[in-house]
């Protein structure tokens, strides 16, 4: 999707989404593994509409999806999707009932948990469909090994009494974009050793699943029965560095509200951090940190503006930044790209993530709903 720097902009800022190019990123991992793929969509498709990206990526070959809670699965539900989808966070007190009825599955790690959903299933005449989570190293959720042979020995017990079906089996990855890394050699280990446990207590799981972005793509061995892609859905390559076809979709921008010539020594925004070294021009653009821009990047980032990239003058503040433009021709009214696919030499999450010093994930989540989305639609 080429970046418009001429086309007029109907809001003061917008996120143009191309579905099209989930649609792709989706293609490739199947293509690439042969298994089936979980497209995860949760945080409103990582910043691009879940129900948007989740119809995307199912016409590109998604098999699954994938959300953390019980309400980032019930709306996609209510928008009429219908395809398998997987939750995995959810408080202590849930009582299941929603999620079952709507044919959810549910990730589960502790026995407590698992009691619940099958306590909500006989109360309900369904049989609900739990994946075992396995925690191997990351510390994060799922049953701790020592934890292991008791989870299994009950999902056992309820799978054979009809209340739950243990329909997957499943572990994250905490090094998955280092090969060499000897944690992750451990986790695979210890993943191995969850599925003997699990066979020896009677368990045979229809999926299996390890593998996210950056395994999928460069661990062949994680990959088993599906693949839960994330970040690459959205066409972020997962290893930094690597390249595997991804098309980036979202692209943001905005309008010039107002430019000024001023002096050198002109001190810009709060503080005065930035003070011009000559005379130039500053171009007012309505995106701040309360739209996502990460105030970190202060200093660091730059838009581009009629195809040069233009630094931020001095710190982003909460509804604007104001840009050096030097003595290029910008008017209000003009288009500035904050970050897009970078084909045309816009800047890219990964530059933001650079410059912010955090990971593109966070740029693209933390796009406010201030900045509407725009969808370029699946061909």
């Amino acid at each position: 999707m080429p970046v418009s720097t001429s086309r007029p902009m109907a809001t003061m800022a917008e996120a143009v989404v191309d579905l099209d190019a989930i649609a792709h990123n989706a293609r490739v991992f199947a293509d690439r593994a042969g298994t089936g793929v979980m497209a995860v969509v949760k945080a409103n498709g990582f910043g691009h509409g879940a129900t948007q990206a989740a119809r995307a990526a199912l016409a590109g070959g998604a098999t699954w999806l994938g959300v953390s809670s019980p309400p980032e699965a019930l709306a996609l539900r209510a928008d009429g999707i219908t395809a398998p989808i997987l939750i995995w966070l959810y408080p202590p007190t849930e009582t299941f009932e929603k999620v079952l009825l709507e044919g959810i599955d549910v990730s589960v790690g502790t026995v407590e948990a698992l009691d619940a959903v099958a306590e909500a299933a006989r109360s309900m005449l369904v049989v609900a469909n739990v994946h075992l989570k396995l925690d191997t190293g990351m510390s994060r959720g799922g049953a701790p090994a020592a934890e292991w042979a008791q989870l299994f020995e009950r999902a056992s017990m309820l799978h054979r009494a009809g209340a739950l079906r243990v329909r997957g089996l499943w572990s994250h990855l905490a090094t998955a974009e280092e090969p060499s890394d000897q944690g992750l050699q451990d986790q695979l280990t210890a993943f191995d050793e969850g599925l003997r446990q699990a066979a020896d207590a009677g368990l045979d799981p229809e999926i299996v699943h390890l593998a996210n972005s950056a395994a999928a793509l460069g661990l062949p061995r994680t990959r088993f029965d599906l693949l839960r892609v994330g970040i690459g859905l959205y066409g972020i390559e997962p290893v930094p560095g690597a390249s595997h076809d991804l098309r980036p979709a979202m692209t943001v921008q905005a309008q010039v509200l107002l430019t000024k010539r001023v002096p050198a020594g002109t001190g810009v925004n709060y503080g005065h951090d930035y003070v011009t070294d000559r005379e130039t021009t500053l171009a007012l653009v309505p995106l701040g940190f309360a739209d996502g821009l990460p105030r970190q990047a202060s200093g660091e980032a730059a838009f581009q503006v009629h195809g040069v990239r233009c630094p931020v003058a001095g710190r982003v503040a909460m509804d604007q930044v104001v840009l050096d433009v030097g003595d290029l021709p910008v008017r209000p009214g003009d288009v500035a790209v904050m970050f897009g696919p970078g084909t045309d030499g816009e800047p890219t999450a990964h530059d933001w993530a650079r410059w912010a010093k955090t990971n593109p994930n966070h740029i693209l989540t933390g796009i406010g709903t201030r900045v509407q989305r725009r969808y370029e639609p699946v061909r």
